[in-house]
């Protein structure tokens, strides 16, 4: 069947007949989920964003690079962003946090982007004082949370915040303490996540992430399930093995559910040799592409 139409008429319905198709247009990309999927070479090109800038450690040039970087990319993805700025043992903090979505359950997931100003696991003493590069720890949380800020729909039906967390990883030196960012942010809240599950050196070539003992059973259950429903059973292991003081601690400690994500079986922890080779775009996208479908398919049946 052919469908012709003649004269002005013809040329009045076909410019009608535009007009609708674009309106529909225009409301699909309005409507429509963002990219079906996790694009783990696009995280992979975060993470090395970041290294190109060098060590990030806090109150430096590159810190504030990396803080402008990551707004940029939050709200070019069309998120809601706010800053926070605050002063914890007498040390600048400068979280971010992107929001998306209404509804339960609320989920939190963060990420430390600061790198260690030392390396002091360095087994060379002149290497001790040289900053930590950060490739996995520091630089892999943040590019998984920032492809989920692309991949993630617009539409949540559950509200979706992403936290970037400052000033984690200086424990240890003179006039610091860990995790003073999640600190400053957990005691922010007035409210509380029913949910909060943090991302942490996630991008080692050889990954094993373990159930780590302080955490949420019941969250760590169900995001190993849906890793292992993508055959991802080999890098999330379901048993027990370290005990961390990670950025989930604070939150832990005024009783909300939290998780920590973490392949704590680096050799090149705190050392100058986490460097971007020692990484991979497969690490990033079995971590990625987990959360992304957990994000999107838990009700929050951990919560009961």
């Amino acid at each position: 069947m052919k469908f012709f139409l003649k004269g002005k008429a013809g040329l009045a319905a076909l410019a009608g007949l535009l007009v609708l198709l674009l309106g529909a247009w225009l409301l699909w990309l309005y409507f429509s989920p963002g990219p079906q999927g996790f694009d783990s070479q696009r995280a992979f090109q975060d993470a090395a964003y970041q290294m190109s800038l060098g060590p990030r450690i806090p109150a430096s040039s590159e810190h504030e690079q990396a803080r402008q970087w990551m707004t940029g990319e939050l709200q070019h993805a069309g998120w809601e962003v706010s800053e926070q700025d605050a002063v914890s043992m007498g040390h600048p903090v400068q979280n971010i946090v992107a929001k998306r979505g209404k509804g339960a359950p609320w989920i939190i997931l963060a990420a430390h982007y600061d790198s260690r100003l030392k390396s002091d696991q360095e087994k060379d003493p002149a290497l001790i004082d040289t900053p930590v590069p950060g490739a996995d720890d520091g630089a892999s949380g943040v590019a998984v949370l920032l492809e989920l800020a692309r991949a993630l729909p617009s539409n949540l039906d559950r509200e979706v915040w992403l936290v970037f967390i400052d000033a984690e990883d200086q424990g240890d030196f003179p006039g610091w303490d860990w995790v003073l960012g999640s600190r400053v942010f957990a005691g922010s809240l007035t409210t509380y996540p029913q949910a909060v599950v943090v991302v942490d050196m996630v991008g080692d070539r050889d990954l094993n992430i373990y159930y780590e003992k302080n955490s949420n059973q019941a969250i760590m259950a169900e995001i190993w399930q849906v890793a292992a429903q993508n055959g991802f059973s080999r890098q999330f292991i379901p048993s027990f093995k370290w005990s961390m003081e990670d950025d989930h601690t604070p939150f832990l400690q005024k009783g909300i559910a939290a998780a920590d994500i973490i392949d704590f079986d680096y050799p090149y922890w705190h050392t100058t040799s986490d460097t971007l080779d020692k990484i991979s775009p497969a690490s990033l996208n079995v971590v990625g592409t987990t959360l992304y479908q957990w994000i999107l398919k838990t009700r929050g049946n951990w919560q009961k």
